[in-house]
């Protein structure tokens, strides 16, 4: 038996971010905390939010850490208990989004994090006392504002995955707008953790057909549109697009994620000042040959559905095609082609197997990887 739950209520469209009070107030916030991080403060966003919920009282926490930390959510827990807030306001990209989750559960649960993390057996403890969490995305890459689930680095410093349908904003608020000055680079990687999203979410094996159209069509619009955005950030329909496509690809990757993803969270964990996006990016040529020969893969014609869907006139059994599709298109958008260019090297690939094992996402890949695949994916994106 398959469960298709679809999901949360989305805003989208330019201006969106008006919609603040009356969705703080449909929620019962009278004083929510906004979770955001220092470069949405310095680029203007914050105030933006700030502005639209005029005299609605609220109070700030501006220090999300580029990955969102344990740490990180005991001080914000702190600001909201010493400032009397009901709720969340998560203005950022997935860091302040899953940081503001971390901080749901932890200002209305006891123990450490760790306790809730999926891994651990976790999700069962998270109930419905996790505090209202509304999310104001300013990147179009995580999905974390229509998902179920936060990574955050815990206290023993493996970056762990939090899963419960609590944790699901109770509104998305999709202001493309606020994604107008993102830089190129940053454009770049949010958007290729988006495709991966949607790519990785397709080649699951669960059945879920909704989730499979939903990400099809997420990967079609990010393909098509993540260079004009990157190149012209003042372009306004690839900024919407692009928002679409990191939203459609958390809709869909319910169905679990892959390779990709137990690689990129182990990484990220080993060295925190990695981007997570650009690491998925480089990691998606290699899981998709990978994957080629799954039975599933196979049987559905998976790679050629998404050959199709980015334009491609084809695409060979063991994905050759697809593959040198996505790094060129990495090589076209100035991000790193290789591991070692962003100075990974070997003598740090035994602790990113030993994360990749233990990952949430290891057991949803379409083939289920040992420790040499997960080192031959890594030799190949070295």
């Amino acid at each position: 038996m398959s469960r298709i739950l679809y999901i949360t209520q989305i805003e989208i469209d330019f201006g969106a971010v008006r919609t603040l009070p009356a969705e703080c107030a449909a929620h019962g916030m009278r004083r929510p905390l906004i979770v955001t991080d220092p470069g949405v403060r310095d680029a203007g966003v914050l105030q933006r939010a700030r502005d639209a919920l005029g005299d609605l009282p609220h109070a700030v926490f501006d220090g999300t850490p580029s990955n969102p930390t344990e740490a990180g959510v005991r001080a914000a827990v702190d600001v909201l208990q010493r400032e009397g807030c009901d709720g969340l306001v998560a203005v950022g990209g997935g860091s302040s989004i899953d940081l503001a989750k971390g901080v749901a559960i932890a200002a209305t649960h006891e123990g450490p994090l760790k306790t809730y993390a999926t891994i651990e057996g976790g999700s069962p403890k998270i109930t419905d006392r996790v505090l209202p969490l509304i999310a104001v995305p300013t990147t179009a890459g995580t999905g974390s504002e229509v998902a179920r689930g936060a990574i955050v680095i815990v206290d023993d410093g493996r970056k762990l995955g939090f899963h419960s349908w609590y944790l699901v904003p109770k509104t998305a608020i999709l202001d493309p707008e606020l994604t107008l000055g993102l830089p190129p680079i940053m454009t770049a990687a949010t958007g290729m953790d988006a495709i991966a999203h949607c790519m990785e979410t397709f080649m699951a094996p669960a059945t879920n057909p909704p989730a499979d159209g939903i990400a099809l069509d997420g990967l079609w619009r990010g393909w098509a549109h993540i260079e004009r955005a990157t190149r012209d950030g003042s372009d306004r329909d690839a900024r919407w697009h692009m928002m679409s496509a990191s939203a459609q690809g958390a809709l869909a990757f319910q169905k679990g994620l892959g390779c990709v993803h137990s690689l990129s969270h182990s990484l990220g964990g080993v060295n925190p000042r990695l981007h997570h996006g650009t690491l998925n990016a480089v990691f998606l040529p290699a899981v998709v040959r990978f994957n080629a020969e799954a039975d599933s893969i196979q049987r559905d014609q998976r790679l050629q559905r998404m050959a199709q869907a980015i334009g491609l006139p084809g695409c060979d059994a063991r994905g050759t095609e697809l593959a040198e599709a996505l790094q060129a298109m990495n090589a076209r958008l100035g991000l790193p082609r290789s591991l070692r260019e962003m100075g990974v090297g070997e003598d740090a690939f035994e602790r990113i197997i030993d994360g990749a094992m233990a990952d949430h996402c290891h057991k949803t890949n379409p083939r289920l990887a040992t420790r040499d695949d997960y080192r031959a994916m890594l030799v190949a994106s070295l």
